[in-house]
């Protein structure tokens, strides 16, 4: 497929677009934590049904966390399939973020049981690895409701995992920044030094 610019305006769900195209499975995939210094991070492919609407999946960005948790375990029981794949820190650490963020990604596909016929990606880059078709999105958990269902997916479990890393690094307070680029997280680098969950890589760590 031509990665051709679309009029989204005209499409709220570019889903529609795609079906209208003869692809009834479509899988969206996003991530979370790619912008965070500390953690892994996490992906989520879906697959919705294929006449499903639901005003409430949006952006998880543009949600509050109790809603994300309880949109998180109705996609679950909606969805005709989904998956949760993560790359590590010391990966990450390893390979960068980039390559660890499309990693993350292609293991999440990896992970369906059921094949998609197009596979949409948030952002501006396709997954080099994944030999399907595919289509990046600008946008696209604004555009497209399975990948909106995607980052709420990738959302929640990476930020139930946070929460469960503060029972190992109670002094980093995980639960509360998620590992990103807060006040207080950098104010409990700074007192403490990086914890293994840390991306020791960033430049932020390097003295």
């Amino acid at each position: 497929m031509k990665n051709k610019l679309f009029d989204l305006s005209c499409y709220p769900n570019l889903e529609v677009r795609f079906r209208k195209l003869g692809y009834s499975l479509i899988a969206g995939v996003d991530e979370a934590g790619r912008g965070a210094l500390a953690g892994p991070v996490f992906a989520a492919a879906v697959i919705l049904p294929s006449e499903f609407e639901n005003s409430e999946i949006k952006d998880s960005k543009l949600l509050s966390s109790q809603k994300r948790e309880e949109i998180f375990d109705y996609i679950c029981k909606i969805a005709l399939d989904y998956a949760i794949a993560c790359v590590d820190v010391e990966e990450i650490n390893q390979i960068g973020i980039f390559q660890a963020t499309f990693k993350a990604m292609f293991k999440a596909l990896k992970k369906l049981k059921i094949k998609p016929q197009l596979v949409l990606i948030d952002g501006p880059w396709v997954i080099s690895e994944y030999k399907g078709l595919q289509k990046a999105i600008i946008d696209g958990d604004k555009f497209c409701l399975s990948i909106s269902s995607a980052s709420i997916l990738a959302k929640v479990a990476r930020d139930r995992y946070m929460e469960e890393m503060e029972r190992l690094y109670p002094q980093y307070a995980f639960s509360q920044h998620k590992g990103y680029a807060t006040k207080l997280h950098f104010e409990k680098i700074e007192k403490y030094g990086p914890s293994p969950l840390h991306r020791i890589y960033y430049k932020c760590f390097q003295k």
